[in-house]
């Protein structure tokens, strides 16, 4: 298999499917990165953890509905050309 734009354009909706994924419950409190961390006070910097899960929390809310378009664009473009 060889490497192409197609499969570089395949691989980001997984990159970002695995990330809207993440459930706080189950998989990021036993690594300690839940919801009850706290931001810091105004002036503070955020630090990489709190960026990161702002990040994983912004996906889940905004990527929801174009996950499932581009999914489904995705698996009928699978089955269309194989």
């Amino acid at each position: 298999m060889a490497f192409t734009l197609y499969s570089l354009l395949q691989a980001a909706p997984l990159c970002v499917n695995a990330i809207a994924l993440l459930h706080e419950e189950r998989f990021l409190k036993k690594i300690g990165w839940g919801t009850d961390q706290g931001i810091g006070g105004f002036g503070e910097e955020p630090g990489i953890k709190s960026q990161l899960m702002n990040l994983i929390r912004s996906v889940r809310t905004v990527m929801r509905v174009p996950l499932i378009i581009v999914n489904s664009i995705a698996i009928v473009l699978l089955l269309l050309f194989g």
